[in-house]
């Protein structure tokens, strides 16, 4: 199972890669083999300013739907749209063309909170 030692990670299985000011967020591949088939993602929260921790949009899988958080605080900036058609992505590439969205980040020192890979394959078993 990979887990990228460059990426940051959340207790609720989204990886986090900090780009300046910019979060790219998406769900890890424990996440997505935990789900099945992804279906469907939805968000929409573009443009909108959320606080760490609320919901930004849900991700369908065949057999469940599953509420999406922010890792952290900051700005909904972009959608990967590609998704709405290809929603599979999330499966087959969940660290590259299967993120999510981009959130401009609000307050920096929540990135302090984020895990590092070691700590998460520790909540994963890995």
């Amino acid at each position: 199972m990979s887990v990228p030692s460059n990426l940051k990670y959340t207790k609720d299985h989204e990886w986090v890669r900090i780009e300046g000011d910019v979060a790219t967020v998406g769900i890890t591949e424990f996440a997505q083999g935990e789900l099945g088939d992804i279906v469907y993602v939805e968000v929409e929260t573009v443009d909108e300013t959320l606080d760490r921790e609320e919901v930004f949009g849900t991700v369908e899988a065949v057999k469940t739907v599953s509420d999406l958080f922010s890792p952290l605080s900051g700005e909904i900036i972009e959608f990967n749209e590609a998704l709405e058609s290809e929603p599979e992505m999330v499966n087959s590439d969940p660290y590259g063309d299967g993120w999510m969205v981009k959130i401009k980040i609000s307050n920096p020192s929540e990135i302090e909170d984020l895990l590092d890979d070691a700590a998460y394959k520790e909540i994963i078993g890995a």
